[in-house]
Order: C-alpha cells, then structure tokens, then sequence
C-alpha cells in the first residue's frame, strides 16, 4: 500500500497540521517539523491535545499530531515502515497497534511505564501500553423493551427472535474491536456464526453516535456500542440518549468486553527518549488525571487514578480476561467481509 493510496489519510493529516507549517501544493499535505515529538494519533483530538499540552507545559518538548483513524494509521504505519516520520502512535481501539507490532515496527515500551498500568490493560508482549479503555454496553429503550427482557448474552443476538431489534455500526473500528474480543474468547466458528446472526438480524448505522440516536428514537429497541458516546450525550444536552438506558452484561459475557486503547513507540523514530517520555507522561497520574478532566468519558487505566464519577467502576464491569496482544484485526475483517458484513 502506497501513500497514494491514502487519500483520507492524506486529507486528515492536512488539516491537523495546518498550523505546522505552508503546505505542499503537490499533495496538499503540511509537513512535519523534524524538530518536533511527531505523533500519530487515531484517538480523540480532544484528549490528545490535553495531554498533549500537559506533556509540553512539564517538559517544554515540542509535539505535532497528525491525526487519522485506528486502520489506516495503522497500515500507512506499515507502508512507511522504517521511513516513517512517527516517534509515538496512539490508537483508539488495540488492534490497529498489533498490526504495527506483528510488522516489527514497535521499540519496547519502558518497564516503569508498563508498571504504571493495571496489567490486564496493557499487553503481555510490552511492546506498547493501554493508555485508555472503553467498555461495550448495550443501549436500550425502556418503551420499546422492558430490561427484564434484554438477551442474557450479545451472542444471543444471532437468534432470529431479535431481528430487526437492534442496531450496531459494523463498519468502524469500535465494533470490530468488539468483535476481535469474540474471535479471542469463542474462537473462529462461534464468530462466524455470530456474524451470521448480525448480518441477518441488525439494523446497520454509520457509527456509534447513529446506533444510539436511532435506540433513542425507538427505529431500533437496542444497540450495541461503547459506553462513553452515551455519557457523553447525558453530561450535556442528552439529545441523542434521553429516552435510553444502558445495560451492562457482566458475568464475563463477551458483551462485556474492554477495549485497550493502546500507545506505542515507533522503532524507527530518532526521538527514542523523547516518544518513552510521552507514553510516560500519559499513563501517569497527572496524564490519566487530565484524560479524565477532558471529558472524554473514556476509563482512566493508570494505577491509582480514579475515572469519571459518573462511571460504574471499571472493575465492577466483570470483563472477560483477554489479552489485548491477542487479538486480530486481519482476521476479523476477514470474518466479516466472509458473512457479507463488510
């Protein structure tokens, strides 16, 4: 895959860099200031900009963000290989950075910033670190679908009592992140046949924000989704989540499943120091403090931070154990694209 190729990418990076410098009228791309920590970010631009300036106002190291998402990063990553101008990436969702990492392209993140982190929320390579979590939840409408009659599980989905009953966005990368945790926890056949179910049963929005206005307005009872879209929404005017509610499926449900956000030092960059200082910084109680003073609504993972009061505990979701190393991105996308997903 060549930077051709990347139109999107090519675009977004344009106008995160705008203020970085004229621009190229070839490609209408801003270069990157070598002077500078570059990062490559799929996270919020939100939260990165406020660790961003954290990091800069404690250690007067300059940075630049150029800002994509979770697959495309990752692949373009990939492309550049050992000619890439990233010291750090930053994804949403944790598959994006196993595809840099099986590529060779990672440096080992430092132990000390290991350490800073719970150990289910970091992967057991230490090739990069969990910076952030987010947690699958299922919204519902209570006028259209009373909790007492919710599926026990989210592979209960498959039956087709629930046709036409829900809804998810299967084409971004939050959902197939969801569904990696499925491949992990219930292997290849029981995926497939749960992949099945959604094609015949789900109705499709555009992301996650569609799925919970479309539960709100009752076009679908529930919705499969990450939890922090919808309390966004109620810290603010509650649009999009007035008339919904979010259900939990603990037990170890698959539908419980916990999405590492991940950070990862590129093995290429020149500013080795600099980028462990950054991931450093982050997974700190100062950059996990001012990841919850963002109002990302998004799990603080650093040891001994607690996250919005407004969240139920992240201990108290009773997550399935996996290891985020695991999971496969590559294969999930596959998967779908065999059920007529994607």
């Amino acid at each position: 895959m060549k930077r051709r190729h990347l139109p999107a990418v090519v675009a977004v990076a344009a106008l995160a860099l705008a203020a970085c410098g004229s621009g190229d009228s070839a490609t209408g791309e801003a270069p990157l200031d070598p002077s500078k920590l570059t990062i490559y970010s799929a996270q919020h631009a939100n939260l990165v900009d406020a660790w961003v300036k954290g990091f800069t106002a404690d250690t007067g190291i300059q940075v630049q963000v150029r800002q994509g998402k979770d697959s495309s990063m990752g692949n373009q990553l990939v492309a550049e290989g050992d000619k890439t101008q990233a010291d750090v990436f930053l994804t949403e969702n944790s598959p994006a950075m196993t595809v840099v990492q099986n590529a060779g392209l990672l440096s080992p993140v430092e132990q000390s910033t290991l350490d800073q982190v719970s150990q289910q929320y970091r992967p057991s390579s230490g090739e990069w670190v969990g910076i952030a979590a987010r947690s699958t939840v299922l919204i519902y409408n209570p006028s259209k679908i009373s909790e007492a009659d919710l599926p026990a599980s989210m592979l209960d989905l498959a039956d087709p009592k629930w046709k036409g009953k829900w809804g998810a966005a299967p084409s971004g990368a939050d959902f197939q992140a969801i569904v990696s945790g499925v491949l992990q926890a219930e292997g290849a056949d029981r995926t497939e046949t749960w992949l099945k179910g959604l094609k015949e049963n789900a109705k499709v929005y555009q992301n996650n924000i569609a799925t919970m206005k479309a539960v709100n307005a009752g076009e679908v009872p529930m919705g499969i989704m990450y939890h922090y879209y919808w309390y966004r929404d109620q810290a603010l005017t509650k649009e999009g989540s007035a008339n919904t509610k979010l259900h939990y499926f603990k037990g170890e449900d698959v539908g419980a499943f916990v999405s590492v956000s991940a950070g990862g030092v590129l093995k290429a960059s020149t500013k080795q120091a600099d980028a462990q200082k950054f991931l450093a910084w982050v997974t700190s109680a100062k950059g996990q403090e001012a990841l919850v003073s963002s109002k990302s609504m998004e799990y603080a993972v650093g040891d001994g931070v607690a996250s919005d009061p407004a969240l139920p505990p992240l201990d108290s979701l009773q997550a399935p154990s996996i290891d985020p190393f695991t999971l496969d991105g590559p294969e999930v996308i596959k998967l779908m694209t065999a059920a007529g997903i994607l």
